[in-house]
């Protein structure tokens, strides 16, 4: 069974740069669902996001009548992440269907990786509302790829890094899981025998 990734998509003008993203995780092996900021919508071709993934692509709240077909990811990334997207999810603002599934799937603690693209000494990333976002999000357990001198210009980190990084939190995350069930099982038999 295939897993289940959903990439979070921003109004920027890196988004184009997403469709190599989601044919490489493709290829590892991933289901990937597309997921848009209302913004986003207007700097990618949803149909050639549909087309890609074979599935909706979201970017509003389903209609409460409706049935959601999203479903739960292993997996999150934001490609590329914005200043607004980074500091509303960090303060907690749930104000979009992508802001919304960014702080669900932090409060439940699945691998989520966010690269902020934008322009380097264009003011955003000096704005002091950027770092502070970022070192919430990361105390929260979110990995920043976030180099903009090694990525120049607008910190476009290539999708095999990216992929690789998601492999990294995926197999550290198996990793804890069956170190948490050996403390569990542990604990339990140490009690039996007391």
């Amino acid at each position: 069974m295939a897993r289940t990734l959903d990439i979070i998509t921003c109004g920027s003008s890196s988004a184009p740069r997403v469709y190599a993203l989601i044919e490489e995780a493709q290829q590892q092996g991933w289901d990937v669902w597309s997921i848009l900021t209302p913004a986003g919508r207007k700097f990618v071709d949803v149909a050639r996001l549909e087309a890609l993934t074979g599935h909706p692509v979201r970017s509003e709240y389903k209609d409460p009548e409706e049935p959601d077909v999203l479903p739960r990811a292993d997996a999150l990334i934001v490609f590329p992440a914005t200043f607004n997207t980074i500091n509303k999810w960090a303060m907690g603002i749930s104000d979009t269907l992508a802001v919304g599934l960014l702080s669900e799937y932090t409060g439940l603690k699945l691998p989520i990786i966010a690269v902020p693209c934008f322009k380097t000494g264009g003011g955003l990333d000096t704005n002091p509302a950027f770092p502070r976002s970022m070192r919430l999000l990361r105390r929260a357990g979110i990995c920043i790829l976030y180099e903009p001198e090694r990525y120049p210009p607008k910190n476009w980190v290539p999708s095999r890094t990216i992929l690789a990084t998601l492999d990294v939190l995926m197999e550290r995350r198996t990793t804890m899981n069956s170190s948490r069930l050996l403390q569990i099982f542990r604990r339990k038999t140490d009690r039996k025998r007391a």
